[in-house]
């Protein structure tokens, strides 16, 4: 059997200071170097008495904590990657990113406590060793993972394979040597000696390790003390569970257990995906052990507010968490991805050459983090489209992209049309007024859709200051936001509403998402996106990302006004196609400005409403793409 032949996903559950890089060590010697995939899992645990959403920063602070662990495998070949998931119980934040993640195998750190107890990793591993969701295993060591001599105890039973299978994995990595050792009991009949012989010896030669591995027969009156007088001479015992008597607690059996708790080297136990009941383990007048489910189930209301909770906290990120553009790249380059930023701009020769300099000098010379970057001018009538020239930076006019579909005015318009000529895997985009231009607008986004492989779309979230008579406010910006998208959110499309700013400009996706939804092709871009993600990926494809703060060019009221309209004709249109409802026989685009000059005002009619452009994988001349 060749033990590197298939992929193998491996969960770590950890606890902050629990021996993290020991058990990378470990995971990778069970793992097929170039296929297979390691996931290191952190939990935040929040109490009954509080939200979810209590979780975010703690989850920050996890989410940093790990990205150091895992520093120990940037240089091997197999993928490493960290998440964070928010919970009420710890066991159940693993059995949930079980479900999501779907590894071949849970590596846990045992402390030597296996009866319940408020104890993590007490409690935990009897809850998900209750109803495995794959194969378990167990280590308790001493501090080393160089296992040059290992032994694999076995009698037989439905987690013997699996022992050998883990154990001819590591020496394979690890150039070990494997001894399977059986122990015979001293008062058993000989015909039951060969029986315990021929279901050894048939485990053996179904896997292929007939002449392949060494083999120990001991006769002695105890099984745990023959396996710990010979494993003197080894650094690590590999065992799978036993099946426990109905008077035993151990969730591993007795013996596994004994000789972990008094072995001298490493142990490795292990269990494949069989339901444990703990009511037939329990003996007379032991308290009860389960692990009852709730009866009462939470309003729909309720039920829409944690999920929202528990999303804020799992997928609201801090651009600090993605500043080592090293890794980024290690990510970037394992994952085989291309990735383009487009400069969406309309007259911004003010602020066009600071952005295009200070990003492309960091994140495409100094760091090839992107592979392109590109402005999408719509008609500017000033330098913008010169100052992008003279920055070698290559420009498309977006009026002039796919002139057989026509065109519309408006940003959503630009953005749609920069998918046919962005060549990226991964396509950002960050509006060209900044004033405060860093790298961390861009790899801010980046990040989390190199780190989190659910994440299918990021959006910036930032503190926004607002010019007023002169003076810069540190906060005021945002007004459409506060006063119109999230309150409209909130009533309609409650599953959003822990988004910090739905209608930012600065966003990144997965172009294989981006190019199965349709643009809104003005204000409409930003919110319609949002929602039909939402509707098509789920809520957990959506992040977001603290940029911190963004200084640019406040809009006068009248035109927040404009933009409020077409904003509120996007959501009333999802709304009723969400809804199979016809809230308005026909929605007026048409809007009544109200105009001063100096001693009189008067009403102004225009008109205003987004076009609806298609999903860019329907148009034919996109899918004919030469470089696709």
């Amino acid at each position: 059997m060749d033990f590197q032949d298939k992929t193998y996903k491996i969960m770590i559950p950890l606890m902050r200071g629990r021996r993290t890089e020991e058990r990378l060590q470990i995971a990778l010697a069970l793992t097929a170097r170039a296929e297979s995939k390691i996931v290191v899992l952190g939990i935040v645990e929040v109490p009954e008495d509080l939200s979810f959403s209590h979780g975010a920063i703690p989850a920050r602070s996890y989410r940093r904590l790990l990205s150091r662990a895992i520093q120990v495998g940037r240089q091997e070949d197999v993928e490493i990657r960290s998440m964070v998931r928010i919970s009420r119980r710890i066991w159940q934040g693993v059995l949930d990113a079980a479900a999501e993640e779907k590894p071949d195998l849970i590596l846990f750190d045992w402390s030597g406590k296996t009866k319940r107890s408020d104890k993590v990793f007490g409690t935990t591993i009897d809850r998900v060793v209750q109803d495995p969701p794959c194969d378990i295993a167990v280590i308790r060591h001493h501090g080393r993972t160089d296992f040059k001599k290992i032994l694999v105890p076995v009698r037989g039973g439905p987690h013997a394979e699996l022992a050998i299978d883990l154990a001819m994995r590591m020496a394979t990595n690890l150039h070990s040597q494997v001894s399977v050792m059986h122990v015979y009991l001293e008062n058993i009949s000989n015909v039951q000696r060969l029986r315990e012989q021929s279901i050894i010896d048939k485990i053996l030669h179904e896997m292929g390790l007939t002449d392949q591995i060494a083999r120990l027969s001991i006769s002695s009156d105890s099984t745990e003390r023959a396996i710990l007088e010979v494993s003197q001479d080894y650094d690590l015992i590999i065992m799978g569970a036993s099946v426990p008597e109905t008077s035993d607690h151990h969730l591993f059996g007795q013996i596994p257990e004994y000789v972990a708790k008094n072995a001298s080297c490493a142990v490795l136990v292990v269990k494949t995906k069989e339901p444990v009941d703990l009511s037939q383990l329990l003996p007379a007048g032991t308290p009860d052990w389960s692990f009852p489910e709730v009866a009462i189930l939470p309003s729909p209301e309720t039920r829409i507010s944690e999920i929202v909770d528990k999303w804020f906290a799992e997928n609201t990120f801090h651009h600090s968490e993605f500043n080592d553009i090293e890794r980024l790249l290690q990510l970037k380059r394992k994952q085989n991805l291309t990735i383009s930023l487009g400069l969406p701009a309309l007259n911004e020769e003010k602020t066009i050459g600071a952005i295009i300099r200070v990003i492309k000098e960091e994140l495409h010379d100094k760091h090839p983090l992107l592979d392109e970057v590109v402005l999408i001018d719509s008609g500017s009538t000033d330098r913008t489209v010169d100052i992008a020239r003279k920055l070698n930076v290559p420009f498309y006019v977006h009026q002039e992209i796919l002139p057989e579909m026509g065109w519309y005015r408006g940003k959503g318009d630009a953005l749609w049309k920069s998918l046919h000529v962005l060549k990226g895997d991964i396509i950002v985009w960050i509006d060209t007024d900044i004033r405060n231009i860093h790298p961390k607008f861009v790899y801010g986004l980046i990040g989390p859709l190199l780190t989190e492989s659910t994440i299918k779309y990021a959006k910036g979230f930032y503190r926004r200051p607002i010019k007023k008579g002169g003076i810069l406010l540190e906060t005021g910006g945002g007004r459409v936001t506060e006063l119109t998208a999230r309150p409209l959110i909130n009533l309609f499309f409650p599953e959003l509403s822990g988004m910090m700013q739905p209608l930012a400009g600065e966003c990144a996706g997965r172009r294989e998402a981006l190019e199965q939804v349709p643009f809104f092709t003005g204000y409409g871009v930003e919110i319609g996106l949002l929602i039909d993600i939402l509707d098509k990926f789920g809520l957990s494809a959506i992040g977001q990302v603290d940029l911190d703060k963004r200084i640019h060019r406040n809009q006068p009221l009248t035109e927040l006004s404009k933009m409020s309209f077409a904003i509120m004709q996007v959501i009333l249109q999802r709304l009723e196609e969400r809804q199979k409802v016809e809230l308005l026989e026909n929605i007026n685009k048409s809007m009544k400005l109200i105009c001063h000059e100096r001693d009189r005002f008067f009403l102004e009619m225009q008109e205003i409403g987004d076009q609806e452009r298609p999903p860019m994988a329907q148009i034919k001349e996109y899918r004919k793409r030469a470089w696709q």
